[in-house]
């Protein structure tokens, strides 16, 4: 086998497999989360250094990708959530526990070292970012496009676990203005809301609220169904770089 063949394969693996890959370690028995606690985390309230908070969990979101470092941080009087990637793309996740109907909004903060160099998100081979906020959907998959189906079919035989209906991000990105939508490369299945990354951004906290379920009707046309899992994401390895992001409390609250 020609060994330098083998990163350029993976560098193209799909984003439809790619979720099946954490979904499926997401919901492993192996894999214990907590039932009983609220949705959102609040990095706030553990010291530095301390083991990721119970039912969070570091997945790769591809067969063979080195993975994303999350680790707990002091900055500013406050603990908050350190991503480093270095040619990595693994994602700190969380089983459903949103209830829509009471708390539609999100709301967070977080930070950015800087944009990725040659990174473009409506790009396959150059779709990372520095910091995302990602949503899985359930859904009817019955009412998607041959298309569709097909492709998440394909992605199924390839992760053994079977694909959201629908994701929804929130991303960092250079490369379009705040409120644009960026459909995924590989599927529109999955949609991509920029809300950061313009000039004078970088290196900055920013104080950031979004409603989902309007967001959601927004890029998927319908009313959404309920989230099978959430979580945050910092991904190089597309651009083979190295980026650095902090992400502080995650909440969900009924609005406005």
């Amino acid at each position: 086998m020609d060994l330098p063949l083998v990163p350029r394969a993976r560098k193209r693996t799909a984003w439809p497999s790619r979720i099946g890959v954490c979904i499926a370690l997401l919901l492993s028995p192996l894999v214990l989360l907590a039932q009983d606690e609220g949705p959102g985390i609040a990095f706030s309230v553990a010291e530095p250094g301390a083991p990721l908070p119970a039912g969070w969990k570091n997945l790769p979101v591809a067969s063979g990708k080195a993975m994303t470092q999350y680790t707990l941080v002091r900055d500013d009087q406050t603990t908050v959530l350190q991503a480093d990637a270095t040619r990595s793309a693994s994602a700190l996740m969380h089983e459903g526990n949103i209830d829509l109907t009471r708390t539609p909004v999100v709301a967070w903060r977080w930070k950015a070292e800087g944009a990725i160099e040659g990174a473009d998100n409506s790009v396959g081979s150059k779709e990372d970012a520095p910091a995302r906020l990602v949503f899985f959907f359930d859904g009817d998959k019955s009412k998607l496009s041959l298309i569709d189906r097909a492709s998440m079919n394909l992605a199924k035989r390839l992760s053994g676990q079977e694909l959201p209906y629908a994701t929804l991000m929130y991303i960092w990105s250079t490369t379009a203005a705040p409120g644009s939508v960026i459909a995924n490369p590989h599927t529109g299945r999955v949609q991509m809301i920029v809300v950061s990354g313009q000039p004078g951004d970088a290196g900055k906290w920013q104080i950031l609220r979004r409603n989902i379920v309007q967001d959601y009707e927004k890029v998927f046309h319908e009313t959404p169904g309920r989230i099978t899992a959430y979580g945050l994401l910092t991904d190089t390895d597309n651009t083979g770089s190295t980026t650095r992001a902090w992400y502080g409390d995650v909440q969900f609250r009924a609005g406005p």
